[in-house]
């Protein structure tokens, strides 16, 4: 388990590695939260990382809080119809989260993450309260582990991540590509990779998609200068010097349950 999520109620949902849970007072969530109209239907979501828990505000319209030992957050809501804006991660310890009211009233939901090691906090979007406390740290750009995203970021870092002297060269597209096949265990699409060439080429323009994705978020966050050219080294060093994509990420690559999913993903079933 690597963390546990806790309600006023007394109701425990552990949360293994990978794993998210989305809360919130509408009928569509993971956990159900009885409470006024201070929160949102679709309110928040707590995902499990390699690092600890991931906290995020993903309404439109109303503010979320997590407190902590000498800290008191306020997550930016999200805006138009892109991403959460930013997160709270705890790495260790525990954080209260819900509205206003829900923390006045004493209804919050505890969000706990085992002892485990620390890395230095890093602070992003001009959050000051992310220096008072080393339990927690705000990441400006979550990546979920299930989703092909993350599989290309991971490819993408992965010599970097395996050599942090940054010595090694990098993959380019085709290379990320068949990488992802290799790790998921796509035999028959490998096959396929080496002998088609429309396959290969489709296949390496989806990666490109998705590496534009990667810069355009990068870009979005503000992690990097408004003059700065987004090349692969950087891109890949502001990925992995931002926590975004990390070494405990490849542990990933061993688990079956995880490359199965990433394996249904990048299948062509055209």
């Amino acid at each position: 388990m690597a963390a546990h999520v806790s309600t006023a109620s007394g109701q425990v949902i552990p949360l293994s590695e990978g794993r998210q849970l989305v809360f919130g007072r509408g009928p569509e969530v993971d956990l159900a939260i009885t409470a006024g109209r201070g929160l949102s239907r679709r309110a928040g979501v707590i995902a499990a990382t390699p690092e600890g828990a991931w906290i995020a505000n993903i309404s439109k319209t109303h503010a979320l809080y997590v407190t902590g030992d000498g800290y008191r957050i306020r997550l930016p809501r999200v805006e138009g119809d892109g991403d959460p804006a930013g997160g709270w991660l705890v790495h260790t310890g525990t954080a209260m989260v819900g509205s206003r009211s829900m923390l006045d009233d004493g209804l919050q939901i505890a969000v706990t993450v085992p002892g485990r090691h620390r890395r230095p906090p890093t602070a992003a979007d001009g959050e000051g309260p992310a220096q008072a406390d080393g339990e927690g740290t705000v990441l400006p750009l979550y990546l979920d582990p299930k989703t092909k995203l993350f599989l290309v970021a991971l490819m993408w870092c992965r010599p970097w991540l395996l050599d942090p002297s940054a010595a090694s060269p990098l993959p380019r597209t085709p290379e990320i590509a068949q990488a992802a096949l290799e790790v998921t265990g796509a035999h028959h699409e490998l096959e396929r990779f080496d002998n088609d060439q429309e396959f290969r080429d489709k296949l390496s323009a989806r990666v490109a998609e998705h590496l534009k994705v990667l810069r355009r978020k990068i870009t979005e966050r503000g992690l990097t200068g408004p003059d700065v050219r987004l090349s692969d080294e950087v891109a890949v060093r502001i990925l992995i010097e931002h926590g975004i994509v990390g070494p405990g990420d490849l542990r990933l690559l061993s688990d079956p349950a995880w490359c199965s999913r990433q394996e249904d993903l990048w299948w062509d079933r055209d």
